[in-house]
C-alpha cells in the first residue's frame, strides 16, 4: 500500500502488525475523541443540581440554567462552519491540539465557577468552541483515509460515543459522590485534556503523511500529489463553490436540524415526564441509559448500511423510527413502558445523525469535507437549541409534557419529508468539479472511487 516517493514520516503499513493500515489507528484516535466528547454533554446534567440548589449551591433558577445550556448549542452552531473550514485549511492534527487544550482548560475552569457570567463564558462559549473544533474537522477528516469501508470506519467512530457515554456516566457519578463536583471537573479536565494532546501526536491529516494511499485505493488510481498550501487553498475554494450550487448541500443541514430537535426534546423531557407518571428519578434516568446503549447498534450499523444500500433510504428509516416511536410515550405509565420506548427510540436516535459522513462522500466525492460537515453541524446544533428553548416554553405554558412529545414527532417526521426531496445517492452531484482547477491542483484519484463497500 505504500506509495512511490520518500514518505514525510517513518510510519508505513509495513511496520504495523499484519500490514494493518494506519487508517484504523486514526479511527481509534478519533473514537477516543468521541468518548471524551460525551463528558461535555454529561457535564450539564451533573452541574444542574449544584447550580439550582439554594441551600448548598448557587440557587439559580432552572430557566436561567436552561438558557445557558441553549447558548451552548447556539454558539456551537455559530462556530461549526468556521471550525470545518479551519480543519480543511490547516489539518485535523492542529485542530486536535487546539481542541485538546481547550477541553482541558474549559473543564478545569468549570470547577472554579462562582458567578452566572462565568458559567455562561465557560460552558456556553468555551465548551461550545471546544466541541465544534473537536467534532467538526476531526470527524470530517476520516473521509480522506478511506476509498472503501468508509461506512465501517465511521460506524466504529460513532459507536464509540455510545460506549463512552455508558462508561463516563457512572464514572462521573462516582467522582461526584466521592470528591464533589469541583474536583470531578478538575480531574476530568486534566486527564481528558492530557489524553487528547498525547493522541494528537499520532494523528495525521492525510494518508500521504505516513506514506500510504487511502484504504482501498489501488496503484491504478495513481499517487496522491504532495500537499501544497496554495493549491490546497484553491481546491478548497473551488470545491466549496461547487457544493453550494447543489440543493442537497442546503437540505442536509435542515434535515440534521430537524432530527436533532426531534431527539433533543426527548433527551431533555423524557425523564421529567416519567417522573410525573410516578417513576422515581433513578428509574427515569434508566431511560437515557437504555437509549444510549441501544443506540450503539444503530450508530455502528447505519454508516455501514448507508454505504452499501444508499444513505437516503437508511437515514429516512432511522428518522421515521425516531419519530413514530414517541407515540409509545402517550400510553406509558409503568417503568417497563418507558423502557420499551427507550429501546425502540434508541434504534432511530443512533442512526439519525451517523450517516452524514457517508452521504457526503456519495454526493460530493473525495473533496475536503470540513466546511460541508460544519454547515450540517450548524443545523444540528440549532436544532438542539430550538428544542431546548421551545420545549421549556411549551411546558411552562401548558403545564404538561405531552405537547412537547408531539413537537418531537413533528420535527422527526418533518426531517423524513425533507429527505424524500434529496437527490439519489447512486451518482455524484459534482463529478467534474476539478475541471475548474488548473492541472497541477487536480487529484489523481477518481472521484467515484468509493461508492459502496464492495467498490
Amino acid at each position: 500500500m505504500a506509495i512511490s516517493g520518500k514518505p514525510r514520516f517513518k510510519f508505513s503499513a509495513g511496520n504495523l502488525p499484519g500490514g494493518f493500515h494506519y487508517c484504523w489507528v486514526v479511527v481509534g484516535i478519533l473514537a477516543s475523541v468521541q468518548i471524551l466528547a460525551g463528558s461535555v454533554s454529561l457535564a450539564a446534567g451533573i452541574l444542574v443540581p449544584p447550580l439550582t440548589d439554594s441551600e448548598h449551591g448557587f440557587g439559580w433558577s432552572i430557566g436561567t440554567v436552561t438558557l445557558v445550556l441553549a447558548s451552548y448549542y447556539l454558539f456551537g452552531a455559530i462556530f461549526a462552519p468556521a471550525s470545518g473550514w479551519l480543519g480543511d485549511r490547516y489539518g485535523a492534527q492542529k485542530m486536535m491540539v487546539v481542541g485538546g487544550a481547550l477541553y482541558g482548560v474549559s473543564m478545569i475552569l468549570l470547577g472554579f465557577i462562582q458567578d452566572l457570567w462565568q458559567f455562561f463564558l465557560v460552558y456556553g462559549v468555551m465548551l461550545a468552541m471546544t466541541q465544534s473544533i473537536s467534532m467538526v474537522p476531526l470527524m470530517a477528516s476520516i473521509s480522506g483515509w478511506f476509498r472503501t469501508r468508509l461506512g465501517l470506519g465511521t460506524g466504529i467512530l460513532w459507536a464509540a460515543g455510545g460506549v463512552g457515554s455508558a462508561i463516563l456516566a457512572p464514572l462521573m457519578g462516582f467522582l461526584l459522590e466521592t470528591v464533589g463536583w469541583q474536583a470531578t471537573f478538575w480531574s476530568v479536565g486534566a486527564v481528558g485534556g492530557s489524553i487528547l494532546l498525547v493522541l494528537s501526536v499520532f494523528l495525521r491529516n492525510r494518508p500521504i503523511d505516513v506514506g500510504l494511499r487511502p484504504y482501498g485505493a489501488t496503484e491504478a488510481m495513481g499517487d496522491e500529489p504532495p500537499k501544497d498550501p496554495i493549491l490546497e487553498k484553491l481546491r478548497l475554494k473551488v470545491f466549496n463553490q461547487q457544493i453550494r450550487r447543489t440543493r442537497s448541500f442546503w437540505n442536509l443541514p435542515v434535515i440534521h436540524g430537524l432530527g436533532c430537535a426531534g431527539h433533543g426534546v426527548i433527551l431533555i423531557f423524557s425523564i421529567p415526564l416519567a417522573v410525573s407518571q410516578g417513576l422515581t428519578l433513578t428509574e427515569g434516568a434508566l431511560i437515557l441509559t437504555i437509549i444510549s446503549i441501544v443506540s450503539i447498534l444503530s450508530r455502528f450499523s447505519t454508516p455501514v448500511l448507508a454505504e452499501a444500500y444508499g444513505s437516503k433510504k437508511v437515514m429516512a428509516t432511522c428518522l421515521f423510527i425516531q419519530g413514530v416511536t414517541v407515540l409509545v410515550m402517550f400510553w406509558s405509565e409503568a417503568p417497563w413502558h418507558f423502557y420499551l420506548f427507550a429501546g425502540l427510540f434508541g434504534l432511530g436516535f443512533g442512526g439519525e445523525w451517523t450517516g452524514y459522513l457517508v452521504i457526503n462522500r456519495q454526493y460530493f466525492g473525495n473533496g475536503p469535507m470540513g466546511t460541508c460537515y460544519g454547515f450540517q453541524m450548524t443545523g444540528a446544533l440549532l436544532g438542539h437549541a430550538i428544542a431546548t428553548s421551545l420545549g421549556g416554553l411549551v411546558v411552562y405554558a401548558t403545564g404538561s409534557f405531552y405537547p412537547v412529545m408531539v413537537i418531537s414527532m413533528a420535527f422527526s417526521l418533518g426531517g423524513v419529508a425533507v429527505i424524500l426531496t434529496l437527490d439519489s445517492t447512486e451518482k455524484l452531484l459534482i463529478p467534474d468539479w476539478e475541471d475548474a482547477l488548473p492541472p497541477e491542483a487536480r487529484s489523481e484519484f477518481p472521484e467515484g472511487a468509493m461508492v459502496t463497500a464492495d467498490a
